[in-house]
């Protein structure tokens, strides 16, 4: 066996050097942010911020969910909020899905493309008519108001399980019919079960994307009743400005669930990205 050339070891140890720099680029502002919530405000204006506490302290998190700040109300609103809208994106992106990828009706493809377009759209550009149309109706600043415009699918979720639908084989979807199988019985006898590795792609997608939504439930509430994990962190910034050490708390405990998902379902984003990345 051969040994490398010079020239492939320097190609590959450059390769690896940039991997390095991107991996601490990464990964440094979560470091820095956690460093911080375990020191005193005392110790982060006359340290360098790059030095570890010593000692460590917790009393930011007692302060956090301590007194009148209650941090744990925004995050249990916040855990609602995408548990409910995990569950709807899933239900109606699989129905609509399944009927733009295998019902034939007039226009299907037509509508398809056109409703597809919407994620050309800006959210900004939407938020001024959802904001009067849900202040008309009567439900701003509430639970509904912060999940109605995320319940009912979306175009990238739809667009996503489709293509994975159309590689489903059209032969078990035809036998399944032979044997007297109507639609809603072949999506959860067949189609669902073939469509595992999307439908946990989608659902880490979902669960990722509205823990983190900020311009909406900030515009859409006011108060500290329905605010969410994101919101009730600005606002430690805007009411603590001087503290960051608890506003470095907040963030800390905002991203955990995240980190704790990644933790445990490591090998299916993995290769929802692979899926993400075929598709």
């Amino acid at each position: 066996m051969t040994s490398p050339s010079p020239a492939v070891i320097l190609r590959n140890a450059g390769v690896y050097l940039l991997l390095l720099f991107g991996l601490l680029v990464t990964v440094a502002p979560f470091v820095l942010s956690v460093m911080t919530a375990f020191k005193t405000p005392e110790q982060f204006a006359s340290e360098s911020a790059l030095r570890p506490p010593s000692p460590a302290t917790g009393e930011n998190f007692a302060s956090l969910f301590g007194g009148e700040r209650n941090f744990v109300a925004p995050i249990v609103v916040t855990a609602q909020v995408v548990g409910l809208v995990t569950v709807g994106q899933l239900l109606f992106s699989v129905l609509a899905a399944y009927a733009f990828a295998r019902i034939e009706f007039r226009f299907r493809d037509g509508l398809f493309w056109l409703y597809l377009a919407t994620l050309m759209v800006p959210q900004v550009v939407t938020i001024i008519p959802l904001y009067t149309l849900f202040s008309q109706l009567g439900i701003r600043n509430t639970f509904w108001a912060l999940v109605l415009p995320f319940l009912f699918g979306s175009p990238y979720a739809i667009f996503l399980l489709r293509e994975y639908f159309r590689s489903i084989p059209e032969d078990l979807i035809s036998a399944a019919r032979l044997d007297g199988a109507g639609t809603l019985r072949i999506l959860r006898s067949i189609v669902v079960p073939l469509s595992r590795p999307i439908l946990t792609t989608l659902t880490i997608i979902t669960v990722v994307t509205h823990w983190n939504n900020f311009l909406w439930p900030l515009i859409i509430t006011s108060g500290r009743t329905w605010q969410t994990v994101t919101v009730a962190t600005a606002g430690l910034q805007s009411q603590y400005n001087g503290n960051w050490t608890l506003v470095m708390a907040a963030t800390t405990v905002a991203i955990a669930p995240l980190l704790l998902l990644f933790a445990v379902f490591q090998k299916n984003i993995v290769s929802s990205i692979a899926i993400t990345g075929f598709k």
